[in-house]
């Protein structure tokens, strides 16, 4: 069950509910806006606590205050927002999150909140809407389809799961002229929070359930359910494309390889209004002949994180109906070390007749994204993103505080980087110098699929950049953060679904016009 977001018209201090969430900003000492008003209404509990010290206003602080029947809430949450200089929508997305949970742990069923920093903080009011309803679904998220005395059985409709120990959640605004603002805050945000719920449920699965073929039914399902076009080739019309890169990696499984494409048409009469996003499928990533030690192997079921993420934005992009044509590619396979598999020192021909000599068969990623880039590129696409969990290389560059960023256009770079920082989800960009070409030169072929231990991300982005040609492209490396080692804020422990919203964030300001 996913927990319902609203917005209510009315007065918080007259406002029943068995929980009510008010904020605090780090070093205020006298609460105004909402916050007074409940202040005043409880006798001013919370100013004393302010003055004992037990309230300071951090990011993150929750007090948990009994109301005793001064006002028709039975509880009030004093939810921290750091400080003013500081606050944005991120704040209010983990806000959210954490208090989300903070209740649930409360048995609290549902709750009521303030628009957070729609007042003196400086937020548009739909602007704090959409975070509190990201923070709050994306907080309460949890993945227990396998737990025998959990929910028990898969909601397979594509939004993923909420929590049902919170049922629903208000906003409650006085002002009558917000109202409007607020809701359509709410409507996107829900979008965006069950897209990214989806990718969390794909990556999250594990990979004897979540097989290619699974892949290619959850894309029929988002298909379906927002109205896109869907096209599933399989291994007999990747051999007619000559997509021997792809092949070359799917060859070692007994699961057949899925190209999954989906189409979005929001601008079907300029088809140069366009958009690619393509995302790694590998369901499951032994390392193929250059297996990978076993010690935490468990985790190769998330290697096919780029393609949930692609699959979830296009759902949310069918949803918001952004002016734009947007098509999303996912290269489905396993990498197995099976009887037919692929061998280092072997040589395969991408779809563009470029050569690629495999040194190492553990670097398939870029192997399948090749042949998904080419076909994108054969459809016309003229602007293309790709997202692959591609190096373990960038989990050392950046851990897990931002997704790695690399391309060929620096407009669309600034262009993710804008849509990451309306949806939170962090981007850094690094150098894509001709030096770091020669590291993949190969003695037999165009190239060969690693250059080594030096600037790993980057080689492996190099590579990808001979089949992006001339679109305008970028590469997102998703290696660190496309999980989460600990719950906090909006994330939880586990798949994270990014970078889902953003994603359909760039695809919504392209069609605005950037």
């Amino acid at each position: 069950m996913t927990a319902t977001v609203n917005v209510a018209a009315g007065d918080i201090t007259d406002f029943a509910t068995p929980a009510l969430v008010v904020n605090l900003f780090q070093g205020v000492t006298q609460p105004s806006g909402g916050t007074g008003a409940v202040d005043r209404a409880l006798d001013g509990a919370i100013s004393a606590l302010i003055a004992d010290g037990e309230i300071k206003g951090k990011l993150g602080e929750l007090t948990l205050l009994h109301t005793m029947g001064r006002i028709p809430a039975s509880r009030v949450v004093v939810a921290g927002l750091g400080k003013a200089d500081n606050f944005d929508a991120a704040a209010v997305r983990r806000v959210s999150g954490d208090v989300a949970r903070f209740l649930r742990g409360k048995g609290v069923s549902e709750f009521a909140t303030i628009a957070h920093g729609a007042g003196i903080g400086g937020l548009d009011a739909g602007e704090s809407a959409q975070a509190i309803a990201e923070g709050t679904l994306l907080g309460l998220y949890q993945f227990d389809t396998y737990r025998s005395n959990g929910s028990g059985a898969d909601d397979d409709d594509g939004a993923g799961r909420a929590d049902a120990g919170i049922a629903s959640v208000v906003i409650v605004e006085r002002d009558a002229g917000s109202l409007d603002a607020l809701t359509a805050g709410v409507s996107v945000g829900t979008v965006l929070a069950e897209s990214t719920m989806l990718a969390r449920d794909l990556v999250n699965h594990p990979a004897n359930v979540m097989t290619p073929t699974r892949m290619a039914d959850a894309a029929r399902e988002v298909a379906e359910t927002v109205g896109l076009e869907l096209d599933i080739i399989d291994r007999d019309r990747m051999t007619e494309h000559g997509m021997g890169a792809l092949l070359g990696v799917a060859q070692g499984s007994e699961e057949p390889p899925k190209l999954i494409v989906l189409t979005y048409r929001g601008d079907p009469d300029h088809p140069e209004n366009n958009l690619g996003l393509v995302g790694k499928g590998i369901t499951f990533d032994t390392g193929g002949i250059s297996l990978k030690p076993a010690a935490n192997m468990e985790a190769m079921k998330g290697d096919m994180a780029g393609g949930a993420s692609v699959i979830a934005a296009m759902r949310a992009i069918g949803s918001l109906q952004p002016r734009i044509n947007v098509t999303g590619l996912i290269a489905a396979t396993e990498n197995m070390p099976g009887g037919k598999a692929q061998r280092p020192g072997d040589v395969v021909t991408a779809m563009n007749g470029k050569t690629i000599e495999v040194i190492n068969t553990d670097a398939e990623g870029r192997l399948v994204l090749a042949d998904a880039l080419c076909y994108a590129r054969s459809l016309g696409i003229t602007r293309l993103v790709d997202v692959a969990t591609l190096t373990g290389a960038m989990v050392v560059t950046l851990g897990k505080a931002c997704t790695g960023m690399m391309g060929n256009s620096a407009g669309l770079a600034k262009d993710i980087s804008a849509a990451g920082d309306r949806s939170g989800e962090r981007f850094w960009e690094l150098p894509m110098l001709e030096d770091y070409r020669e590291l993949i030169r190969s003695d037999v072929a165009d190239m060969k699929n690693t250059g080594g231990r030096q600037a790993g991300s980057i080689t492996a982005a190099m590579l990808l950049r001979e089949f992006a040609e001339d679109a305008d492209w970028v590469h997102l490396d998703i290696a660190g953060t496309s999980t989460a080692s600990s719950s906090k804020g909006h994330l939880v422990k586990g798949a994270t679904g990014v970078p889902t919203r953003t994603l359909a964030q760039l695809a919504v300001n392209l069609a605005d016009g950037g």
